[in-house]
């Protein structure tokens, strides 16, 4: 699931009201769902399905692909093999290594809370390892998640099942219920809430696949706008006194 964690064993500053921060990754650290699902927008049409980038993002936003064969299947008649999921994991890859931006804000707000945790967060994503390391080497951020890479596809369920959150906190060695999860998906939000932490919902803007509204429905506590937000969000949070908003 991950290499060993490569945290420091010193404990998060005694004020910070979380033991370790969780993140998706895409939607969250990298700008990579448009890129990916165009990609499978193109092939998806190619077996005949014709869809719109923005129909297909609401349909598979948050999911595994490998996931939603049955669905690719029952809607082209034809059979979704590991070839052809290799075929668009290679496509997918080559345009985002041509294309792929960090979110604004990430790459700071991932530091800092590297800093003020000691180490203690990590990548807990739906996508396969390939790709999420890619993508923190794009983005300028794999150093901070080294050894704290934790992909779906090496759990026994992906999300909305809340395994690649539980792994990532075992690994870690803390309590999921003293974790933040960062979340943009409905999908993503119903797995860290499955895992007992606190979630926390990025959403720069109201989208058909991702809003404020849907994200809150899943569970999320708090949805912010804005990356640099963040660590301060995080440092000045109570459960306890706070209020989904």
């Amino acid at each position: 699931m991950a290499d060993s964690p490569a945290h420091s064993s010193a404990a998060p500053s005694a004020d910070f009201p979380f033991d370790a921060v969780l993140f998706d990754c895409d939607g969250v650290l990298v700008d990579s769902e448009p890129i990916t699902n165009r990609v499978l927008t193109e092939m998806l049409g190619e077996l005949g399905w014709q869809l719109s980038v923005e129909e297909t993002m609401r349909i598979f936003v948050g999911k595994a692909v490998r996931d939603e064969a049955p669905l690719i299947e029952a809607r082209t008649g034809v059979a979704i093999t590991s070839d052809w999921l290799m075929q668009f994991r290679e496509r997918r890859n080559l345009a985002l290594d041509r294309e792929l931006v960090a979110i604004p804000g990430a790459e700071r707000a991932v530091r800092a809370l590297h800093a003020a945790l000691n180490g203690r967060i990590a990548v807990a994503s739906g996508a396969d390892r390939i790709k999420v390391e890619l993508q923190l080497v794009k983005a300028g951020m794999l150093d901070c998640f080294a050894g704290r890479i934790f992909s779906g596809h090496e759990t026994p369920r992906s999300k909305p099942f809340p395994d690649v959150y539980l792994a990532a906190a075992a690994a870690l060695g803390v309590d999921p219920a003293r974790c933040a999860v960062i979340e943009d998906t409905v999908t993503g939000a119903t797995a860290g809430v499955a895992a007992g932490a606190t979630v926390f919902g990025y959403c720069p803007q109201e989208l058909s696949h991702s809003n404020a509204t849907a994200l809150h429905g899943a569970g999320a506590v708090h949805v912010f706008r804005d990356m640099d937000e963040l660590p301060g969000l995080l440092a000045g949070w109570a459960q306890t006194n706070q209020q989904p908003r």
